[in-house]
């Protein structure tokens, strides 16, 4: 079973901006199945200002970069992430289209939702480009639980292996957690742990150093 066996002390969301994100943009497009449709947030990564935190040092990166938000690790077993600003949110829908940039079939790429005050809580969802994927859920000082699959990672059909790009969608609700791979159900589970918090992009690099990713055209909406 492949875990999330390190997450960094120092993580690059430290360095997040307070500046909303592109806050309330009524021109965000609908999204099927997702009722109401309220913009919260959307960012197509153009703006290097737009809020994401950014940073690098000697175990990853993130930056801006030709129009996109590049993730990449430089050591085994690591997790990073970014987010768009310091609020909190409940009830949402994200989608992202990703980018598999360093060929690393293992590394996990996708969103985080309900993350709380003390950093390392959390829910995340996550797709590789072997075709496996997980719905977790990390707690600080504990081991991540993986919520789907009997705790393990998983396989379906519905994740292309070796796909230039994915594009990843989340609900995160009240107490459903459901993950999309372009544009299909791919899992759903039931938790209610957290009930808000802030929302987020990460890489985690695998059993190789040699994760990297590009994360572009970022919307979140509500789901009421």
């Amino acid at each position: 079973m492949r875990i999330f066996s390190f997450k960094p002390v120092l993580v690059i969301s430290a360095i997040v901006s307070t500046t909303l994100a592109c806050s309330a943009l009524s021109s965000l497009p609908s999204v099927p199945g997702v009722s109401g449709n309220a913009s919260l947030l959307k960012d197509d990564f153009s703006d290097s200002n737009s809020g994401w935190g950014t940073g690098t040092d000697s175990n990853s990166s993130v930056e801006y970069v030709n129009g996109g938000l590049h993730m990449e690790g430089f050591r085994d077993n690591f997790f990073t992430w970014s987010n768009p600003d310091t609020e909190t949110y409940k009830d949402v829908h994200m989608e992202v289209t990703v980018r598999n940039d360093g060929g690393d079939t293992k590394a996990g790429f996708g969103v985080m939702c309900d993350q709380q005050t003390v950093d390392s809580n959390y829910y995340y969802f996550s797709v590789s480009a072997d075709g496996e994927y997980v719905i977790g859920k990390a707690a600080a000082g504990t081991e991540d639980v993986f919520l789907t699959n009997q705790n393990d990672w998983g396989t379906s059909d519905l994740i292309p292996k070796n796909a230039d790009s994915y594009h990843i969608g989340a609900d995160c609700s009240h107490s459903t957690l459901t993950l999309y791979v372009n544009g299909k159900r791919v899992d759903s589970v039931s938790d209610a742990t957290y009930q808000d918090g802030g929302v987020g992009l990460f890489l985690w690099t695998g059993d190789e150093p040699s994760g990297a990713v590009t994360y572009d055209d970022f919307v979140m909406t509500s789901l009421k």
